[in-house]
This record gives C-alpha cells, structure tokens and sequence, in this order.
C-alpha cells in the first residue's frame, strides 16, 4: 500500500473516530453507518483522482460532486432527476431539511430522535469534514491542519451534549488524529524522537521490529494524550457559557439546576410568553358554542429522565381515515363529536400538527404521518403547518368525578411505562407528594388535590421570567421557590402523580384563543402552553390544569358542577354500537407501542384501510440506473483493460497491410501489462532494452523471457525494416509474459492488476490530448478569422494613404 493511500485511509478513520463524539446526541445511532459508507466513496474517489493524475483543485471537486450526488440519492432521490442527479428541486428539499433539522436541534433532548434533518445535519456534516481532512492531509500533505476541523466536530458534540460527551469520546477523537499525523511524517517524528528516546539504533530498528520513528511517534502521542487529559484537572473550572447550564446561557443559577429545563417543543415557549406583541398564530372556527375547554394539543411528553420531560421513540404510520378510538375511553363516558377548521399562519412552521384532543380525523393537504400512541400528526419531508388550513373531527370527553373516582386499575403495562422515575429523582420529590394528597381515597382525589395545591392553596406564583435551566435538583428547587410558569407547573405535577404510582405525562400545545367578533377564536402566541395528561382507564388520558391564572381548570376536578352529571341516554357513545366491526381483530390491527401496553382488546372505531401503491416507474428507473453505475464504476478500469487487450490482440494484423500497426499494439499491451504488475513504462529505451528490463524486474522465467525478445525482435523490424512481414503467434507471447509476471508476483499486486490497472491512466491522457488538439484547431481558426479581417482593412488603409500622398 502507497504511503498517500495509507495517508488517504488514516483521514476517513480519523474523521470517523471524531464523529464518534456525535454518538451520544442522537438516538437511534445508525446514521453512523451511512457515515462509514460514504466516507469510504468519498476516499475512494479522492485515491482514484490522484492515481489519474488529476490537479489537485479537480480533486478536490470530484470528491465533493460525489459527497453532493451521495447526499443526494440518500435524502432527495424522489426530488433528483433519475432519483441521483440533484437539481432545483433536490435542493430545495435538502435546504428544507436542513431549516427542519436546526429545529429539532432546539425542540429535542438529548438523545433527540433521529428525523430526517437531523440525519442529513449529522452526516452531511462529518462529510463536509472529512471532505476538508482529506485535502489538507492528503491533497496538499498538511496533516497538522486537519485537527482543526476534527476539533471543531468535536467541540459542537461537547457542547451540545452539555457533559455527556465523555473524556472517552476525547481519547479516541484524539488517537485519530495523531494517527493520521503519524502517517503524514515518520520522518517528522523521527527528528522529535532523539529527545525522547536518545540517538537512534543502527538501521533505525529496535529489537521490537518497529522502526524508531515510529515507536517515539507512540510515546508522543502518549504523552500528549495524556496531559491533554490530566491538565484540565489542575485548571480552574470554567463554568456557564452559552450551552452551559450556568451564567447567562440558557440556564440559571448554579450548577445544581435551579429550574425545570424546557428542551423538547418548549424551547421556545418561554420566548412566545414574553413577546411584546401577541400576534395571532392560529385561527380557528368550531360549531360547538363552548370553546373554554379547546386546547390545541401539539405533542405529548411522555419519557421522563429526572431533569426534563421529552417524546419517546415511537414508530409512525400513514394517517388512518378516521383515526383509531383514543386508548382506554369506554362507551359509559359522555362525550360528543365537533369539527374545527384551523388555519395557520404563513410564519408558523410547526412540525407537529395541532388539534383538539383526541381527534376522530382528519382532513388536510401536504405530507403527513401518524403517531398512534400519542394520536399525533407529524410532518414528513420537511413538511410543516406554514399556511395551512385543515379540519379535524374531535371528541369533547366529560368524565363525572364518580368515573374517574371508580377508575379501574389500568393495565400492568401501561402502568409500568408511565409511572417511571429515575433513581436521580430528589426524594423530596415524591414526599412532597404525599404530603400533599395525604387522606387522598384514590389516584382521582390524588390528582385533584396535586392540581389544587399547585393553583390554589400552595402559594405557587406564575412568573413567567423565571429563566429555565436543567439538572436532576430542577423540580426540587422549583418547589422551594414556588415561582415559575406552566412548563414548571406541568413538569412537576407530571413528575409527582407518577411518584404516587398514576400515570402521567406533559402535553404541549395552546390554550384556549380569544373569541373574536366574525364567530372565529384567535389563539396567539401567549397561548403557548404545556399542561399534565393523567390516565384513568375507562376515560383515558384525561387534562389537569395546575398553572394558576392559565387555560381553564376542567368541570370533571369541581365535584359540585353540572358536569358531574351522568350521561345523557340520547348521546350514545361512538364505541357503544352494537353492529359487528368491519375492522380486523385487535392482534392485526393494533399498532406494536399499543400491543406492547396490552391496550388492543377492544376493538378500533373503524378498519384502517391501508395505504399502498408502488414505486413510480422513473424511481424504478433511476434506482436502476444508480445500481448498475454503483456496479460498473469501480469495474470500469477491469473492462476498459479488458477490451484493450482484446483489440490489441484480435485477429487483424495477418496480412502485410496491417502487420506494422498489429505489432505495434501488441508491444505496447505488452508494456501496459508489465505496468499494470507495477513495472513502469521507460519511453527512452530500445525495445531490446524494454524487454531485457520486464525480464529482469518481472523475473521472468525461460519460456516467458523468450516471448518478451521475440516480441522485442517484432518491433525492430517494423521499425527498421523497408517492408514489415507479419510475425504469427505474438498474442500468444503477449499471453505467456503476462502469465510470468503474475507467477512471480504477490498477491496483493495481482488483485491491483486485474481490479485497478496503472495503464487506464491512458484514458485520461488520451482525453487530455483530444482536448488540447480541439482547443489548438480552435485557437488556430480563431487566428486565422482574426487574419482575414484584419486582411482588407490594411489593404483599404493603404489605399487611402495613397490618395492622400497624391493629392
């Protein structure tokens, strides 16, 4: 192996070993493996581009026209042409993916899920930066450089991660790159290494077998490794900054938390309370005359880790039409149906699509997906609310106190999965709880007295100034300073119910708008708002408001209100038909996160038809046209040597016409063969010298050296000869040398012969002079246009120069 291909591989895995460090930020981690794939094409597109030779500024751009087109098959070949050349449309949608992806970097915890555009974020950007490690390192052999890209990968997971990018992630970002310095300079080091090791053995080998350069460049990067690692220690600590939890950053207080932390969607709900101006976000029109309890729910946060609440992991779907029955509601509650058209504004792009809770379906344009456990709506492809109008069939649930009093256990599952607390969760936590709901008969009169005490009699006040910050003492340190807004409200109540064994998580969305005068309701962006969802079985996820002076606390937590009543006969349920289901049985139909919660015994309010068809015919096409590229590219080199040597050694040249450019050909596949075995072509000798030269260097035995001087002799007559005579059997002498040098030769050298010929170089060249003869055929017309015109006119001006002497 070349020491520039050694070179060239030491730069991919450098750059890969620093990517590792971007692991823990995202969740699943098999973006990874794409990032593995595509930097191998990339290398080997830059090896292949300095094999030709190319300049190195070509370089360059062949390795990033293939970054470009690889990107492009991966995350836009429905918009490329051919499904892999990009155009307008493939970059518009990347560039979409790219504003998506900046969104979910704000809106998610870590690990956030791994969308669209955050994956083409991650991998676009490790190949972005291998990209520039490979031209420093490689292209214009300056590895010391390269670090700096590498360190800047690794200085955004750090400070992303805020800590949870271990010294581990360090250690191998750093061994990449000392790596890739020991490769670029033995010879470097070796200067370095008499200071560590003293004067160099004889031969600069040691007794190990490794050479002194090589062995020093080992204690370097030892030692630097480690004080890169133990310094840091012995410095005074740098604490705050603008990802840190401390100072002014996004955090507050001091290193212990102070607050509850608002990643996920409500990142930016503290900035929508605080705008100056309240500008309308959503209008709406519903035909039910009460609209004090129309939240519009955006996202539920149901994964729990001790600082922050944040979406699970969840497989989505084609949108069902109409949507599934709302998990755990029984035909004996009261509710009834409503439909709201909803329109967007044009500056509203939100990913998720906001509803009442829980929607029956759902009429809307664009590119959309389901999420069945949180009964969701989530824009694919860089799809977004921007402008919308759509329509969504709603139920309006009224539970009596006395069905979420009698609430039934509900499933061992579900319970399991929504009752989870970490073991960092401060134990103050869950006494305050009980404490608080102590004399409490059941999770009901739980809720209630949570809910209570949060709005009512616990002195909580709604400040909505209060900065949001992070750590495992944030709810703690709320409930002592009793003083924060509604995604503390909605984080600690969510965190206590499931502390007593209810489960809880936190919905995100808006409150109810204001009624305008033409019948629509306006909703703005103080109406942003984040409120806990409990589960009662028979009624399900069910809304508690604990923020004081927020939204509107539901008539199921007032026992003395009319909502208590019970269900009105003439309002039957939806699930209380007796007619036979056309739907599948619930083991065919259920969606896995719902079976998992063994909640699919009853059957879904209607079949969900599903939603097909195949692959347009020009996807097919394209996907078909890339597989065979992907297939051919790298055996272009094999099958363009392979047709050369089938010409050259064809069946013309029998008669004397053609004997001189029959030989010639022959010679020359017999000088590209001992080329394509590592045995340069030398111009500058005599054919009797050329072969005395393939012999020796090839080794070549008795049978094969006589071949190689009788093809030698061949030459010299059409060269020297009057009349050149054709000579019989030269292919087979071709054939026999051919078969020395791959007798003699190592394995590696035979795979490099066959897969990745030297002498295909002559493809480039051959071009290279078309191009040049073009351009001089041009040049020389361009000159002798110019000539032509400047002719007549120094005729006229003599002419005139003439009259004028005469007169």
């Amino acid at each position: 192996m070349s020491g520039r291909t050694r070179l060239a591989l030491c730069a991919a895995a450098a750059t890969l070993m620093a990517s590792c460090a971007l692991l823990p930020l995202v969740s699943p981690a098999t973006w990874i493996l794409q990032v593995v794939l595509m930097l191998a094409v990339q290398s080997g597109v830059g090896a292949v581009a300095r094999r030709v030779p190319l300049a190195r500024p070509l370089t360059v751009a062949a390795q990033a026209l293939a970054t470009l087109v690889l990107l492009t098959l991966v995350f836009a070949r429905a918009q490329a042409f051919a499904g892999l050349l990009p155009g307008p449309e493939a970059f518009r949608h990347m560039a979409e993916l790219l504003r998506q992806g900046a969104d979910d970097v704000g809106r998610y915890a870590i690990p956030a899920p791994q969308t669209d555009g955050i994956r083409l974020m991650l991998v676009g950007g490790v190949l972005v930066i291998g990209l520039i490690v490979d031209m420093l390192a490689v292209t214009f052999r300056s590895a010391a450089p390269a670090g700096l890209p590498l360190l800047a990968m690794y200085s955004v997971a750090a400070g992303l991660s805020d800590g949870g990018t271990g010294w581990w992630w360090f250690l191998v970002a750093a061994a990449g790159y000392l790596m890739l310095l020991l490769a670029e300079g033995r010879d470097r080091l070796s200067q370095w290494g008499r200071v560590f090791a003293g004067a160099p053995r004889t031969g600069g080998v040691e007794p190990g077998g490794a050479t002194a350069p090589v062995r020093t460049g080992r204690r370097i990067g030892a030692l630097a490794l480690g004080i890169a690692l133990v310094v840091p220690l012995a410095l005074p600590a740098m604490q705050g900054g603008l990802l840190g939890a401390d100072g002014t950053g996004v955090g507050s207080g001091s290193g212990n938390g102070g607050t509850i932390s608002a990643v996920n969607p409500l990142v930016s709900l503290r900035d929508s309370l605080n705008v100056d101006e309240d500008r309308t976000v959503i209008t709406l029109r519903t035909d039910t005359s009460d609209t004090s309890d129309l939240y519009l729910r955006i996202v539920s946060l149901d994964d729990f880790d001790g600082t922050t609440w944040k979406p699970s992991q969840r497989h989505i779907v084609a949108v069902p039409d109409p949507l599934p029955a709302p998990l755990g509601l029984d035909g004996g509650v009261k509710r009834t149906e409503i439909t709201t058209t909803i329109s967007a504004a044009d500056w509203y792009a939100q990913d998720w699509l906001p509803m009442p809770y829980p929607p029956s379906a759902v009429r809307i344009k664009g590119s959309w997906r389901y999420e069945p456990v949180g009964m969701t709506l989530v824009g694919d492809h860089g799809q977004n609310t921007r402008g919308l109008t759509y329509e969504v069939k709603s139920l309006q649930v009224r539970p009596t106190a006395e069905q979420l009093a009698t609430a039934p256990e509900p499933s061992a599952a579900l319970r399991r999965e929504y009752t989870k607390v970490p073991k960092s969760l401060p134990a103050v936590v869950a006494s305050t709880a009980r404490r608080v709901t102590e004399g409490a008969a059941n999770p009901y009169e739980q809720a209630v007295e949570l809910q209570d005490w949060f709005a009512l009699g616990g002195g909580f006040q709604y400040d909505t100034q209060v900065e949001a910050g992070s750590g495992p003492q944030a709810i703690s340190r709320f409930l002592k300073d009793k003083r924060g807004f509604c995604v503390h409200f909605s984080f600690a109540m969510a965190a206590m119910a499931r502390t007593l064994g209810i489960p809880a998580r936190v919905a995100v969305g808006f409150a109810p708008g204001t009624a305008q005068g033409d019948g629509t309701v306006a909703v703005g962006l103080k109406d942003a708002h984040a409120w806990p969802e409990l589960y009662f079985e028979g009624v399900g996820w069910t809304r508690f408001e604990p923020t004081p002076t927020r939204g509107t606390v539901p008539s199921y937590t007032q026992p003395d209100t009319p909502g208590t009543s019970p269900p009105e006969p003439t309002a039957p349920s939806q699930d209380a038909s007796t007619a036979p289901s056309a739907a599948p049985s619930a083991n065919q139909s259920c969606p896995p996160e719902l079976r998992r919660l063994q909640e699919c015994g009853g059957p879904s309010a209607q079949a969900v038809p599903a939603k097909g068809g195949g692959p347009r015919w020009y996807a097919v096409l394209g996907w078909t046209l890339g597989g065979l590229l992907v297939v051919t590219l790298p055996l272009s080199p094999l099958l363009w040597r392979r047709r050369m040597r089938s010409v050259r050694l064809g069946a013309h040249g029998r008669g004397e016409a053609d004997a001189g450019p029959h030989i010639l050909g022959v010679w020359q596949e017999l000088g590209d063969t001992a080329w394509d075995f590592g045995i340069l072509p030398d111009e500058s000798q005599t054919p009797r010298k050329a072969a005395a030269r393939i012999i020796r260097l090839g080794r070549l035995d008795e049978v094969a050296a006589a071949s190689a001087h009788r093809l030698a002799g061949a030459v010299e007559q059409v060269l020297y000869a009057p009349r050149p005579r054709p000579v019989a059997g030269l292919a087979e002498d071709v054939r026999r040398v051919a078969g020395g040098l791959r007798g003699t030769a190592s394995r590696r050298t035979r795979l490099r012969a066959a897969l990745a010929p030297r002498s295909t170089v002559r493809v480039v060249w051959a071009a290279s002079a078309r191009w040049n003869a073009l351009r001089s055929r041009a040049g020389a017309r361009v000159v002798a246009a110019r000539t032509a015109l400047r002719g007549p006119s120094g005729q006229q001006g003599s002419g005139d120069r003439a009259e004028a002497s005469s007169g």
